[in-house]
Parts: structure tokens; sequence; C-alpha cells
């Protein structure tokens, strides 16, 4: 008697299931998202957080750049809530779809703020609930496989966030419209709604990818002396403007014409001659 397929072994990790039809179908869209987004982002320091097993940061010109992760074979093992970094030393984060599986999504972002340098950049991906592939996965809400098992965060919601934190969305695009179907042919065939969907219903991309910068408002110091209004009243009272003490001028002298005296060679040899 002939035995029944075995059944496709779920992915247990966001990792395996990349090696899926489906999860290489979303793989090389976001591949092309993290080129984009992180290619033209300068700095000294780059960090990425989870998913250690595939390069997020290949395209990035800093030259610095690790991952953080608490899955095994890391170069840094650390849980994302708590990252083993100094405040403001980093210039760009990345969150592959961290936020979805996280245990607590607003303290892996709080961390991503504070190890963010001002004018520093991060980049978040998420799948997409108002989707063909949100509304699998509220179907199928008992699904303990990836990644229908993580908390899909729409774009308003993570807008809303990032907004708290102080950071500004400085670019982002949605993508894979085509249903989550598990077969590679039948995603091949569904391959011209990605062109239709970023015409007619850019909203319903079943991935995203976004660009955030952290913006640090100016601070203004304030010394004690201004709380003092008399003294304010003193620094900005006028000051009187003396005039230089003038020394009175001595009268001048008139000057005596100047005499000129004639004297005649030979004047005195006449006079002795007359008396003679």
């Amino acid at each position: 008697m002939d035995r029944p397929p075995s059944p496709t072994p779920q992915a247990s990790t966001l990792a395996a299931w990349y090696e899926t039809p489906k999860g290489a179908y979303v793989l090389e869209w976001e591949r092309g998202q993290f080129d984009s987004a992180v290619e033209d982002i300068f700095g000294f320091n780059a960090v990425q957080v989870g998913l250690s097993s595939i390069d997020f940061l290949r395209a990035s010109r800093i030259s610095y750049r690790f991952c953080v992760s608490n899955e095994p074979g890391c170069g840094v093992t650390a849980d994302p809530r708590h990252l083993p970094l100094a405040s403001q030393s980093m210039d760009l984060v990345v969150l592959p779809h961290v936020l979805e599986f996280g245990a607590d999504p607003h303290q892996i972002l709080r961390e991503a703020e504070r190890v963010l340098m001002p004018e520093g950049q991060i980049v978040i991906a998420g799948f997409n609930p108002l989707s063909l592939w949100g509304l699998k996965r509220w179907v199928g809400r008992k699904r303990p496989e990836h990644p229908w098992c993580g908390d899909f965060i729409g774009l308003l919601r993570l807008r809303d966030w990032l907004k708290l934190l102080g950071f500004e969305l400085n670019g982002g695009r949605l993508g894979c419209y085509a249903p989550p179907v598990s077969q590679a042919r039948w995603l091949q065939r569904f391959a011209f709604m990605e062109k239709a969907g970023d015409r007619w219903w850019p909203i319903c991309g079943g991935v995203y990818v976004v660009r955030a910068v952290k913006r640090v408002r100016g601070m203004r110091l304030v010394t004690p002396s201004w709380k003092n209004g008399r003294t304010t009243a003193r620094a900005l009272a006028p000051v009187a403007r003396r005039e230089p003490a003038t020394v009175p001028a001595e009268p001048r002298r008139r000057r005596e014409p100047a005499r000129l005296r004639l004297v005649v060679a030979g004047a005195d040899k006449d006079t002795q001659r007359a008396g003679g």
C-alpha cells in the first residue's frame, strides 16, 4: 500500500521561510528596496537588527557594518529590546521584519531611536495587513508558521509610532501584489499584478519598506540670570555717552615781520674819505 506524500515542512523561522517559493518572491523584492534605500546614506556605523543570515546592508557605503540578533551564530548576540550599543552611536539602523515578530515592538523601536545619531536614518520592512497577505493571515490566525504567526503592523500605525519618537518619513514603497500562493509557477502567472498594483491599488502591496530620519529639535540654553527681571533690565539699560574732556587752546602770538638789513660793500670807505 502506497503511503501518501508527506506534507511540506512548515517554516519555523522567517529565514527558513525565505527559502520557499513565496519567501524567495518576497526576498527578491525586498533586497532591491533595501539596496536603493541604504546606498545613499553616509556615515561611520551601520547595524542590522535580526535576520543575520541575510545581508540587507550589502549596498551600503558605510564601512563598518555588523548585525545584532538573538539568533545563534550572529556576530553580536543580544536581545533587540536591549541593544548593547552606546546612545547616539549609529548612523543607520535596519529592521527587517523585526517589529512583527518581536515580543515588544515599541521597545525595539525605542532602542533603535536611542542608538541612532541625530539625523541618522532607519529602514524598516514589514508585512502590510491591508493586502491579500494580510487577508490570509486574518483567515488563518491559528497558524504557527512564519510569516502568518506575526503581528502585521499597518503603515499608518507605524507612522504614528515613528512620529512620537521624533522620526520623519522620507521614503518608502509597497510591493508584492501577487496573492500568497505556494507554487512558483502560479507566482509567475500573477507577475502582471506588480505593475497593475503600483498603478491601481498602490496601498495594497503585501510588503512595505520605509525609511525615516531622526529629527532632533534645537535646544535653547537658559541661564539662571535670565530668570530675574531686574538683572535683565540692568543688562539692557542704556549707557550714557560721555564726551571727551576738552583743553582750552592757548592764544596764538602775532609774529613780527622780518626786517632785512642791506649792507653795501665799500660804504665804510666812502665815509672815511668824506671825513678826511
